[in-house]
């Protein structure tokens, strides 16, 4: 154990920081090559609740993380020390399936074309993304959806890391992998596969990995410097979060694709919960109560979310649920709703009017 987990209390496998509580008001920090002595409150450092299992980035190790991807420090300055050449690609993708929620191998297999289309103004509205069946879990379609900023970033290194790269390229599937499959007249949907018309969503993996542009390079969404295919995000992720963990914050946490999914859900699920701040408001300005049974009834966000991530059924979503901190979100939106819309207060004080002039004789 270094002197960094001595005044923590930190275990390098472990994900959440769990704070010890020593009776040091002084603690170490680290950021970068400086370590500092500085005072800190280690009662209010994060710890893990004991019902949470599945592993989700909090918003500022969110924030870092993609940040780690495209070569930058926590500060958003460049790093200096970094010494990869993808950046563009890590970032871009990484981001996208933080906003979409993709399996691993849903973005490692999606093609360039499958690509949706970058809306032609800036909007707030999430953007659908529909999940082609030969690459989901089950093969079985679905669509979820990403914001403006991730795709706009891909469409980004579309137009110009990704384009340089497969430019000339003279990259074919290895012949363990089966004969090239060349794609001509390509869109969202399909394309022409060596002269015959093929939809995407009836390739599988296999199939996909083999797919290369007439003019050179690999079909899928990723590629190498030489134009060839990119698969392994576990090395990539699991590189940039033990760069940032042993450079900037040894609080970081191990980092698989699948976290990012799990970042989705509740970032998903916070967003839809924060609607109730608009039911909230209408309750206030109109005294409908009955709006807000509607909005519930009509828009309940398990249901969304179970349409999102792929789930059979809303009782694998609520499965899913328990194992996140949820009754965190719920809180902080209802509180939230509350003392922004004077719910809070009002209803404050009617369960205290409940209390007035109380009388043992009413137990």
């Amino acid at each position: 154990m270094n002197i960094l987990s001595l005044f923590y209390g930190w275990a390098e496998d472990e994900e959440l920081t769990t704070a010890v509580p020593f009776t040091y008001k002084q603690a170490v920090t680290a950021y970068g090559d400086q370590v500092r002595l500085q005072s800190v409150n280690l009662s209010k450092r994060r710890t893990p609740k004991p019902h949470v299992t599945i592993k989700y980035f909090e918003k500022d190790f969110e924030d870092t993380f993609l940040k780690g991807l495209g070569g930058l420090r926590p500060d958003g300055t460049e790093d200096a020390l970094y010494r990869g050449r993808t950046t563009a690609r890590n970032s871009a993708v990484g981001g996208y399936v933080l906003s979409s929620g993709l399996r691993r191998q849903e973005f490692t297999y999606m093609l360039e074309c499958e690509v949706p289309p970058l809306p032609p103004r800036r909007t707030a509205l999430p953007i659908w993304v529909p999940v082609p069946a030969g690459v989901t879990k089950g093969r079985k379609f679905r669509t979820t959806w990403t914001t403006y900023d991730p795709l706009a970033r891909l469409h980004q290194y579309l137009r110009l890391q990704r384009a340089v790269a497969v430019t000339r390229s003279s990259w074919i599937p290895p012949a363990k992998w089966g004969s090239p499959l060349v794609a001509t007249e390509a869109d969202e949907v399909g394309g022409r596969v060596d002269g015959e018309r093929v939809l995407w969503a009836e390739l599988t993996p296999r199939e996909r990995r083999c797919l290369v542009r007439p003019d050179g390079g690999s079909l899928l969404l990723a590629v190498q410097s030489d134009g060839s295919p990119f698969r392994d995000w576990p090395t990539v992720f699991k590189r940039t979060s033990e760069r940032i963990r042993d450079r900037f914050d040894p609080r970081f946490p191990h980092t698989a694709p699948h976290r990012c999914r799990h970042t989705f859900a509740i970032r998903t699920l916070e967003m839809l919960i924060g609607g109730y701040a608009q039911v909230a408001k209408l309750v206030r300005d109109t005294d409908a109560d009955a709006a807000l049974a509607l909005y519930l009834r009509k828009n309940d966000p398990v249901m969304i979310l179970r349409d999102l991530l792929g789930h059979t059924s809303t009782l694998t979503t609520e499965v899913y649920l328990r194992r996140l901190d949820t009754t965190r979100i719920y809180r902080e939106a209802y509180e939230r709703a509350g003392h922004d819309h004077g719910l809070l207060a009002e209803a404050e004080r009617e369960a205290d009017a409940e209390f007035d002039n109380f009388d043992e004789d009413d137990i």
